[in-house]
């Protein structure tokens, strides 16, 4: 994570669209894991990944999910073990930060959740965002939050 937050750092000075995607094993917050303690002691949840990917956040970058989802449960993974996909007992691990250009592209954003519920799916379900071509703010879904671009 240290590396990583270098090298955004030196992404984001850039000043273009830039996505930083992928599986960053990090639980931002509470309510990006089901109500439980059985990952108590994970290092998915333990407050120095936590801070370390708030210190991306704090560079500039945009959740592009909680951009458009503040408040909702919105998990990207569901472990085979203990039947957590039929109880939906996810985490979001999986994460899509905009820089500030890219940031102001974002139209929607979302989770694929039926993915995972296929036959031989991975234990991931994908991740999107859709950004305009243009790089006015683009009206956003009615029940989002507007984030702050400054």
């Amino acid at each position: 994570m240290e590396r990583l937050l270098a090298h955004a750092a030196e992404l984001y000075s850039v000043d273009v669209p830039v996505l930083l995607a992928g599986d960053f094993n990090v639980v931002p917050t509470e309510r990006d894991i089901y109500p439980s303690k059985s990952y108590a002691n994970n290092a998915l949840v333990q407050p120095e990944p936590r801070a370390l990917f708030r210190l991306l956040l704090d560079q500039g970058w945009v959740d592009a999910i909680r951009a458009l989802h503040p408040d909702e449960p919105i998990y990207t993974f569901w472990d085979y073990l203990r039947n957590r996909w039929p109880r939906d007992a996810g985490l979001r691990l999986d994460h899509l930060l905009l820089s500030k250009k890219a940031a102001k592209r974002l139209v929607e954003a979302g989770i694929d959740r039926e993915v995972r519920g296929m036959t031989g799916a991975s234990d991931h379900a994908p991740a999107w965002i859709v950004l305009s071509d243009e790089t006015k703010r683009v009206k956003r879904h009615a029940a989002a939050v507007a984030p702050s671009f400054s």
